[in-house]
């Protein structure tokens, strides 16, 4: 799981868009594996193709961070795979 929180007031509000369920906004998340708050991703307002082509950038929003849940990622303790029905 992935959580994230921006500035509303950063949104470029002539990118937001209709579609059939409601108001969007197209959203990057770039990494930031060394970030100095410990943050894994920056949230950017994503562009349009020509946009982006054109040279412009999007707005930085705000940040994420990976939610690891306790022990994910380290080695099971305990004994092996007995009584496993798979």
């Amino acid at each position: 799981m992935i959580t994230a929180s921006i500035d509303v007031s950063k949104i470029d509000k002539g990118a937001l868009y209709e579609g059939k369920k409601g108001t969007y906004l197209d959203i990057v998340l770039i990494e930031t594996p060394d970030s100095q708050y410990g943050n894994d991703f920056m949230v950017v307002q994503g562009l349009s193709k020509e946009r982006r082509d054109a040279g412009e950038k999007g707005a930085i929003l705000g940040n994420g961070k990976v939610l690891r849940r306790r022990g994910e990622g380290e080695a099971a303790q305990g004994g092996g795979d007995e009584g496993l029905p798979f």
